[in-house]
């Protein structure tokens, strides 16, 4: 999980860039922010039909667009593991990114926090803070070859469009799913549903 494989890359630069900066204290701002945040959700999971690599469904749970949850699932041996996704939006968003949980999950593997929060790769909050925090002011000596070759291709990522909710499943989720899914399968600590069924009915 050093680093983004080259299809993650690919989508993160076909994901619609978000244009206003709110977060849920914002009143009017966030409401507008909230509709481009799902603009975007549309479009990532448009693009992931279309690569037949449909992996999730999210949306709010709540009217102030605070509470996020749905589904993800990853497909390893030809089967398909689905668990529950949630997160709540931090009051500092988007200088914050949300904590995503997956709550099934839990204790289950070292690459998590309390709770189900999936830890994320390294290269993840360097690239969230450019493209979410306050500092517009750029040090890329010290990050990854892959966000200096994105400042030269996609300069607007490094202005004030910037990253969503989108943005932090397609860097953060997948890539932890297609990294840690597998090994907790073969180790025995996640089994398929039909294996769970099988065993109660024996």
């Amino acid at each position: 999980m050093e680093s983004w494989d080259p299809n993650t890359k690919s989508a993160l630069t076909q994901i619609p860039l978000l244009s206003t900066r709110a977060g849920p204290r914002d009143g009017a701002a966030w409401t507008q922010r909230l509709k481009e945040e799902y603009r975007a959700l549309i479009a990532y999971t448009a693009m992931n039909k279309s690569n037949d690599n449909d992996w999730f469904r999210i949306s709010a749970s709540d009217a102030a667009g605070t509470r996020w949850t749905g589904k993800c699932w990853y497909v390893h041996n030809l089967r398909r593991y689905e668990f529950d996704l949630q997160f709540d939006v931090p009051v500092t968003y988007p200088s914050t990114a949300p904590e995503i949980e997956l709550p099934q999950l839990d204790g289950k593997t070292h690459k998590m926090y309390r709770g189900g929060k999936i830890c994320l790769t390294v290269h993840f909050k360097p690239l969230w803070a450019k493209n979410c925090g306050n500092d517009d002011d750029l040090c890329l000596n010290y990050l990854s070859d892959f966000v200096s070759t994105l400042f030269v291709t996609h300069p607007v990522l490094f202005g004030s469009p910037r990253f969503g909710i989108a943005h932090a499943l397609c860097l953060g989720l997948a890539p932890w799913l297609a990294a840690e899914v597998p090994v907790l399968v073969d180790s025995g600590m996640v089994k398929h549903k039909d294996d769970i069924s099988s065993s109660s009915e024996s």
